[in-house]
């Protein structure tokens, strides 16, 4: 398991010409591309120590016979550290036993292109190869390495696939021109190159291996296999329980110095004035004030005795949210999707809401810089190394290309580390103190300047007609997610919250065969910071939709599962799953008195989850108790990182549903710890169970997907067990 290296890395050494390097990546395919085709001042720099051999820009081999695999997406305990490895290992042939990863350094090649995947498939048919093409190559341009929309697998398994198959023929090349026979005869294999009774390590061969011509790879046959669909054991997981492993708060430099922060209400409004007494030395931003000593206690204590004082904003966040958005959807909204609809007799109305929701990472914003003679750089745990060099070179005034940012383990990140304030933060206070400081944001400080998953209000109306939905509208009144963020982290690509349409994900798409249609988006500006929260708008539209369609079902005096399995002709994925899960559930309604199981499906992110929870309700008291849950992800690259996936998806949105609200008072945050926003503990953990099912179909995400089920598939449960409907997130029954 590769650890953060505090000292300044080695200079990267070329295994291979650049003509020679597979570099490339495609949205849906991988490509091999010709070094060549990049401006010459792209040089690879991903280093190689003292015995290491660089096969491609992806994998290199030791001395030892260890295979070391480059990986550019964040590790945050979703397996992306071992998945990707073991796809290439599958394709190389090389034994588990000898693998190894290293976060990959910021360069073109290792551009996430699959955060444009979901944006291509919502494309007319017609444009999306160039479409698909223009957007990756957008993204290769800005070396966009961003770690999100659960794209880590689907959007590089081709490409590592493919870098495996280029690097086992190099190995093979070079085997059989020592032994003077045709390479396309040699077989790799358990770390070894083979042919008849000759029998060579990839070790023995990787150098001779880099000079090779290069390679046009093909991909094993599925059959010839060993790796895929395994659940061998994560890399990340040995160095994790021996403490090894190295995280954000656990960098340490010569003569570092620690800080710690204060920042005012929410929205970053500017720091007026900040005194401290003698003895405290502060810090000052634009937005914050920062303390620093020889120890975070120092830092802490030090802060507590600063006085300080904000902007204020002309209409700060408070409890007036919650009205606007409940009166926005009472107005007609922006169609963004179908077309009007007329509702007439035996129309069903139900309005329901979401508040703000933290995302309430274990581990506290933080950040390590060291700055001087022009350069920076920065170890933190982020999701976007792309994002945070572009923030600490604007901050610093200093080019792009003079940050070098180290990422280190997350302990969580859920959408919120993929900003980069905090490396903004420390870069600022080192340059101040001219010393290496590590920045720790207190628990406090990160539920106040947390950037929220938004609060919502929805308007949902339908009829039903013969037992079939036969009219459907949402009304969905919110704040943009993605204008907030834009501002924040790429003001040059926009902003317009009103155009937002991508807010109110997951309503326009149904895949019931409804006849008369219409999605509306209302736009609320909460003066709130907003940020991408597991499963960002499917958090909340699946709960709307998957509710809403049980009422119509209880109106159609339906089984909820026939009345959904009914209107899905043309969605065989979803009904696969609605079917795997009742079949294992059992019925749907109540079971016994007090006892309910409700179901909900929802696709996100390329993968269709259905999900049937089982809850206990005794007076004013909701206990989930079971839950069921069926994915059809594509291939399962490895089932045991897929499972823990679903469950932790499953327990994160249990944690919306059922506690997790943020409020505001006079812009600041209510909740600031989580005595005030409890999450679930295993005392209070259903016991979950998760199906595959077999597809054909392309690879989807699986960290999100199992979070949207879970509040619908719970208040129908409740529905089932008490025939109350609750329609307002978190649950009560009080």
């Amino acid at each position: 398991m590769a650890r953060s290296d505090p000292e300044p890395s080695p200079a990267p050494r070329r295994g291979l010409t650049r003509r020679r390097l597979l570099i490339g990546g495609g949205i849906g395919v991988g490509l091999v591309v010709g070094y060549a085709a990049w401006p010459r001042d792209r040089a690879l720099n991903w280093a190689t120590a003292d015995g290491e051999t660089l096969l491609n820009g992806w994998v290199k081999v030791g001395a030892d016979g260890r295979v070391t695999v480059a990986v550019p997406q964040a590790e945050m305990g979703q397996g992306v550290f071992t998945s990707l490895p073991q796809i290439l290992a599958d394709e190389l042939g090389a034994d588990w036993a000898t693998v190894g990863v290293e976060p990959a350094p910021l360069h073109p090649i290792y551009a996430n292109k699959g955060m444009a995947l979901d944006a291509v498939e919502a494309m007319p048919a017609a444009l999306r190869g160039v479409g698909g093409w223009a957007m990756g190559a957008l993204i290769e341009r800005f070396d966009m390495q961003m770690t999100g929309g659960s794209t880590s697998v689907r959007g590089f398994h081709d490409t590592v696939r493919l870098a495996g198959a280029a690097a086992r023929e190099l190995l093979c090349r070079a085997a059989a021109r020592d032994w003077g026979v045709d390479w396309t005869e040699c077989e790799a294999k358990g770390g070894f190159v083979t042919y008849k009774a000759n029998r060579a390590r990839f070790a023995e061969l990787a150098a001779k291996a880099s000079a090779e011509s290069a390679p046009s790879p093909t991909l094993r046959p599925v059959a010839s296999r060993t790796l895929a669909g395994r659940s061998v054991p994560r890399l990340d997981i040995p160095s994790k329980v021996d403490g090894s492993a190295r995280f954000g708060a656990d960098v340490r430099l010569p003569g570092m110095k620690y800080a710690s922060v204060r920042s005012g209400p929410a929205g970053d409004p500017a720091l007026v004035s900040a005194t401290a007494p003698a003895g405290v030395r502060l810090v000052k931003g634009p937005t914050w004030v920062a303390a620093v000593a020889d120890t975070f206690w120092g830092a802490k204590t030090g802060l507590d005795k600063v006085t300080a004082t904000f902007a204020k904003r002309a209409r700060p966040a408070g409890p007036w949210i919650e009205p606007a958005l409940r009166a926005a959807i009472a107005k007609p909204g922006e169609v963004v999707g179908g077309d009007a609809v007329e509702f007439g007799a035996g129309t069903l109305t139900a309005d329901y809401s979401v508040p703000f929701a933290a995302h309430a990472c274990m581990e506290p914003m933080t950040a390590t810089a060291r700055v001087g003679d022009g350069r920076a750089e920065v170890w933190t745990p982020t999701q976007s190394i792309t994002l945070t060099a572009w923030a600490v070179a604007k901050a610093l005034g200093i080019d792009e290309g003079a940050v070098t940012v180290h990422p280190t383990l997350l302990g969580g990140g859920f959408g919120r580390k993929a900003e980069a304030d905090v490396a903004v933060q420390a870069a600022l206070i080192a340059r101040a103190t001219n010393a290496p400081v590590q920045l720790i944001w207190t628990r406090e400080e990160d539920f106040a300047q947390d950037r929220f998953r938004p609060a919502a209000a929805a308007r949902m109306q339908g009829r039903v007609k013969v037992g079939r939905i036969d009219a459907w509208g949402s009304r969905v009144a919110i704040d943009c997610t993605g204008a907030s963020f834009m501002r924040r982290n790429l003001p040059a690509m926009g902003g317009d919250g009103k155009a937002g349409a991508s807010a109110v994900d997951g309503t326009q798409g149904l895949p019931y065969a409804v006849p008369s249609f219409v999605a509306e988006h209302a736009y609320v500006d909460t003066a709130v910071p907003l940020g991408f929260w597991r499963s960002v708008g499917h958090s909340f539209s699946g709960f709307f939709v998957e509710s809403f369609v049980d009422e119509l079902a209880h109106a159609a005096n339906a089984d909820p599962g026939a009345f959904r399995l009914a209107m899905l002709g043309d969605s065989p994925r979803h009904a696969a799953v609605i079917r795997a899960v009742l079949d294992a559930s059992g019925p749907v309604g109540q079971v016994e008195p007090g006892v309910g199981r409700g179901l909900a499906v929802v696709e996100s992110f390329g993968s269709v989850c259905a999900q049937v929870a089982e809850v206990e309700v005794t007076g004013t008291t909701i206990k989930v108790t079971r839950v069921w849950a069926a994915i059809d992800c594509g291939a399962v690259v490895n089932p045991d990182i897929v499972r823990a996936q679903i469950e932790g998806g499953i327990i994160y949105g249990l944690s919306a549903a059922m506690s997790g609200a943020i409020s505001f008072k006079d812009g600041a945050v209510e909740q600031r710890n989580f005595d005030a926003y409890p999450l679930p503990g295993l005392a209070s953990t259903p016991e979950i169970e998760v199906l595959f099912v077999p597809s054909a179909g392309p690879l989807g995400g699986v960290g999100e997907p199992g979070t949207p089920p879970i509040a619908p598939a719970v208040g129908n449960a409740i529905f089932a067990a008490t025939g109350k409907r609750l329609r307002d997130l978190p649950f009560a029954l009080a």
